[in-house]
């Protein structure tokens, strides 16, 4: 048996590939950098990250990025000794692609198309040798948000050119015909088969399939679409929003599909079960994560095993990775690749000397659409605990300290300042000062602990004599059925300087997440 989900946390849109025996996974990073999370397992279940595609700021401009844009639905290849990664980033035309020999890197620096529009491309490396381009867009003459259609067209790889006739293959037919999106293509057994996902990324979501005898169509779509949806599952049920998925065949010739679920949580509804009490009354802090499930083959069709929280695992042998530290001492040479910033870092603003992470303040702030001096790490456990501790001198108005984050406009932040400790919490761009404590020694311990959506944050002065600061605080704000937008919740260590100059740091000795 294994558990799902098998990344948890902020891990959307999975797109993996198979090399032999290994498997290689990437997922959306959106305003995250570095971006595009790739992954490594050799039976399915157990992920390693190996680092990042998009690590260099000259393959990833995110300056000004709002929250949710930046890099979307990346699809990952293998063909011939070469890696190929493409995606979108949102927020600029055209979509483009890297390269790599490495699954670990160095990745090229990217190779546009501007001549394409939209989102969630995809690669197909088809048996004659030829390649092909799809993606999904909005329609020119959209009748609705969410018009849209799948096109395609050849690709050269050796000009790195499209070429050829562009042909539109899909639209949307579930659900009003909305989000026709996230598409890719498969021969099987002489056939094509398209798989995309429609009705929306939220609980509507559903898996489409469509077939076709050559690949520029015409598909004929399965009878029994959706092939996957939780959405008649109910509103209590612990898995919803299936959907954006990608096939992947084991060397023993089984199918197998990564795809992005989520997991809602929170206190009980009270009066009667409808949507929106569900959504007011809970949320998915830890976004929406990349998941696992079965699929088989009928009459030509590919099926879909629902997705459970314990499934049967698949008919591969059992590769357990060595288990990464709970405690960053921050000794390393690097930062972890847990560890992200908020959106490109165009200076170096932290360093890693004496066993300690220092971040030098600056002007930005959380509450911008900017680079501030921070280092974040997914939330990926509905009850878990993250413990520091801050060495900080505060003058004027700056601060520094531990901060939750789902964008600009919705988070909480723990942070020492000359006043003393402050917890913060920012909900639709407003601020409230929940609780505040004198704290005017230099070294400080910061915590928070969460069980469901009760966040409690807790600080020292002296090892291991911990006071609560405040009372639990709802963490539903940090889900994006509240703020909006297809993040997860980011555990970030943080410092600014407020919009003035300064030339003061602050330190982190260490930083422990854990489950609870």
């Amino acid at each position: 048996m294994f558990t799902n989900p098998v990344i948890p946390g902020f891990h959307p849109d999975p797109s993996v590939c198979r090399v032999g025996a290994d498997y290689y996974l990437v997922t959306s990073s959106f305003e995250w950098f570095p971006g595009v999370p790739i992954f490594h397992s050799r039976d399915l279940v157990h992920w390693r990250q190996l680092g990042h595609v998009l690590d260099r700021p000259s393959q990833l401009a995110l300056d000004g990025v709002r929250p949710s844009g930046g890099i979307y639905a990346p699809t990952i290849r293998h063909h011939d000794g070469v890696f190929y990664m493409i995606t979108t980033l949102m927020d600029e035309p055209g979509n483009f692609l890297v390269t790599a020999t490495d699954p670990a890197g160095p990745w090229s620096d990217p190779i546009w198309f501007p001549e394409t529009r939209g989102f969630d491309p995809s690669l197909h490396f088809d048996d004659d040798g030829r390649v092909w381009m799809c993606g999904s867009r909005e329609k020119a003459l959209k009748r609705y948000d969410g018009d849209t259609e799948i096109w395609l067209r050849e690709l050269d790889l050796t000009a790195m050119k499209l070429v050829g006739e562009e042909h539109v293959i899909w639209e949307p037919v579930q659900r009003g015909g909305i989000w026709a999106e996230g598409p890719h293509i498969y021969s099987v057994n002489g056939r094509y088969y398209l798989l995309t996902s429609e009705g929306g990324t939220a609980e509507d979501h559903a898996i489409m399939v469509a077939r076709a005898d050559q690949i520029t169509g015409p598909y004929e779509p399965n009878p029994r679409n959706p092939i996957l949806t939780h959405r008649h599952l109910g509103l209590r049920h612990p898995i919803t929003s299936t959907g954006h998925p990608d096939l992947v065949q084991t060397q023993d010739g089984d199918w197998w599909s990564v795809l992005l679920a989520t997991r809602p949580y929170g206190g009980p509804v009270d009066g009667p079960l409808t949507m929106a009490a569900v959504r007011a009354d809970s949320g998915y802090n830890l976004g929406r994560e990349t998941f696992l499930t079965r699929v088989h083959w009928e009459d030509d069709w590919p099926v879909y095993d629902l997705v459970q929280p314990e499934m049967p695992a698949p008919a591969l042998l059992t590769h357990h990775w060595p288990a990464e530290p709970a405690c960053d001492h921050f000794d390393g040479p690097r930062l972890s690749p847990v560890w992200n910033h908020l959106r490109t870092p165009r200076e170096p603003y932290w360093s890693l000397s004496d066993g300690r992470l220092t971040l030098r303040l600056r002007p930005q702030t959380l509450t911008e659409r900017g680079n501030p001096s921070l280092i974040a790490r997914r939330q990926q456990h509905i009850d878990f605990a993250a413990h520091t501790v801050l060495e900080f001198h505060p003058a004027g108005a700056e601060t520094a300290g531990l901060a939750l984050i789902q964008n600009d406009a919705f988070h909480l932040r723990l942070e020492r300042s000359t006043r003393g400790l402050d917890l913060i919490r920012r909900a639709s761009g407003e601020e409230t000062l929940l609780a505040t404590t004198a704290a005017d020694t230099p070294r400080i311990w910061l915590a928070v602990e969460a069980h469901g959506q009760s966040y409690q944050f807790r600080y020292a002065l002296h090892p291991n004599t911990w006071h609560n600061l405040g009372a639990p605080t709802d963490g539903r704000l940090l889900s994006s059925t509240t703020s909006g937008g297809f993040t997860g919740t980011m555990i970030a260590l943080c410092a600014t300087s407020n919009g003035a100059s300064s030339s003061n740091t602050a330190s982190f000795d260490w930083f422990e997440y854990r489950q609870v």
